[in-house]
């Protein structure tokens, strides 16, 4: 079958991807930026990119006409609480005006569980374009999730990181919400398995685990699969907007995510009983084993896809091409650059930056780095990496965007996503003479900006010394 497969770059659809080509299915992979799409994972496979932005209306008549399943995977992860749920209803009224120009047969649409009387605003976007995707033309299938457990999710790394970091956690009132967790490996078999089931046209299903349980459950049961004794300690004074600076500061998501998910957290989510895994033969499997299998991944560095690679996204309503060529008037640069005898090594070496590799000299200053960034809104240093030593366009390292990673033109292009007076470069690169160049580019953005070059100037000038030197030889160590 003919398959779209919308949010193409995203968590769900990145997972979902190669298990439909695997079944030999034509996809076509529809995307907003091609660049961010790595190709090379998927050669030998039935598939094509179509760049479609659909918050844009001359887009109808882009889609080929030929489809017969459709997956809407498409979420908006706006920082503004203001408009994401006006904005996921344009996307969806496009889309749909999209579809009902093919002949695509059933639309699947991954949605949030709802069965709460009082839903957060998250919650009740995704109930408004699942009515909004109905139409006379086509069926619509609508499975609805609530935690999704996964190497790489959000709620995942979320969970992992206030398990890790926090022996004892004070925690806010609502850790006694209730919720029904699944592994993203059932989400995927749910998602796979409804395709062409006409039982399932224009039905609504929720999907979940084997068990309901408190989100303090969650923690401590992530805590026993870890051999990590922790204790909590709910409290009934901390407000929204402390529980969201809570989860900010702690781990690695942003300020306005950290605020939507606190919001949905003191919803219950639980799904309600249904005959659909019967029928498609799926038995979900328990939290614990979903956290066995997620690190069973990371263990072994096959981490698809991550939920860090959307954060930040939407500042870039351009191609991320057009980040390629770095700026040269009215920039502040510092350019080193040395013989390498072995080429090869210092590559993989600059291939692997960043994450738990850091950033080969004064991770410390890195670190308060980050911190300072998180203190005025920014991602701060706690994103890391997918993986250790894979990189592609868009891939997310620390508090850096990749805009290009070309090995075979020995080129690593990242651009800061740090808050900043201005915007930042920096870039590796080994030319065809085997010299390595080490490159930091800043545009500032008024006196602002160019206070901000000096006052950092110092550190720079052995920070990024070091670092070329370290990297040059492989040394990762602090000094």
């Amino acid at each position: 079958m003919k398959i779209l497969l919308t949010g193409a770059t995203g968590y769900i659809a990145q997972r979902l991807l190669p298990v439909l080509l695997e079944k030999k299915h034509q996809v076509v992979c529809c995307v907003r930026d091609r660049n961010r799409f790595d190709k090379s994972k998927y050669e030998g496979f039935d598939f094509e990119v179509i760049e479609v932005d659909f918050l844009k209306k001359d887009v109808v008549g882009q889609i080929p006409e030929d489809i017969d399943i459709a997956y809407y995977l498409m979420h908006s992860m706006s920082s503004s609480e203001n408009d994401f749920s006006q904005t996921e209803l344009l996307v969806a009224d496009c889309f749909k005006a999209c579809m009902e120009k093919t002949s695509v047969k059933q639309v699947i649409f991954l949605s949030g569980i709802v069965n709460s009387k009082h839903l957060s605003k998250h919650l009740q976007s995704r109930l408004n374009v699942e009515e909004r995707l109905h139409s006379s033309r086509y069926a619509v299938t609508t499975l609805r999730a609530g935690i999704i457990v996964g190497s790489g999710s959000a709620s995942f790394e979320i969970i992992r990181d206030l398990v890790e970091k926090l022996p004892i956690m004070i925690a806010p009132k609502w850790l006694m919400t209730k919720c029904q967790p699944i592994g993203i490996r059932d989400v995927l078999g749910f998602l796979d398995g409804v395709m062409m089931q006409e039982y399932t046209f224009n039905k609504a299903y929720d999907i979940g685990g084997p068990e309901v349980i408190t989100y303090k459950d969650m923690l401590l049961r992530f805590a026993h699969v870890r051999a990590l004794k922790r204790w909590i300690l709910t409290v009934p004074v901390m407000t929204p907007k402390l529980s969201s600076y809570w989860l900010y500061f702690v781990t690695s998501t942003s300020y306005p995510l950290a605020s939507s998910l606190v919001e949905s957290m003191r919803v219950d989510v639980i799904a309600q009983p249904n005959d659909l895994q019967e029928k498609i033969n799926i038995q979900p499997m328990s939290y614990e084993e979903a956290i066995r299998l997620a690190f069973g991944k990371i263990e072994q560095n096959q981490v698809i896809s991550s939920w860090r690679e959307a954060m930040n996204i939407e500042r870039y309503p351009d191609q991320f091409v057009k980040l390629i060529e770095v700026p040269q008037d009215g920039c502040f640069k510092d350019i080193r650059s040395m013989d390498v005898s072995d080429p090869d090594l210092v590559l993989k070496h600059i291939w692997s930056i960043g994450g738990k590799t850091g950033w080969y000299y004064a991770d410390w200053l890195w670190g308060i780095r980050g911190f300072l960034d998180k203190l005025v809104g920014g991602v701060g240093l706690q994103r890391g990496r997918t993986n250790s030593e894979i990189l592609s366009t868009g891939s997310v390292i620390d508090f850096w965007r990749v805009i290009l990673a070309d090995k075979k033109d020995r080129r690593l292009l990242l651009y800061a996503e740090m808050k900043l007076p201005g915007e930042a470069w920096l870039e590796f690169k080994i030319d065809k003479n085997n010299v390595f160049i080490q490159t930091a580019t800043f545009r500032p953005l008024g006196i602002s900006g160019r206070l901000y070059w000096y006052a950092v100037l110092p550190f720079h000038s052995f920070i990024f010394k070091g670092m070329m030197k370290n990297i040059a030889k492989g040394t990762s160590k602090n000094k």
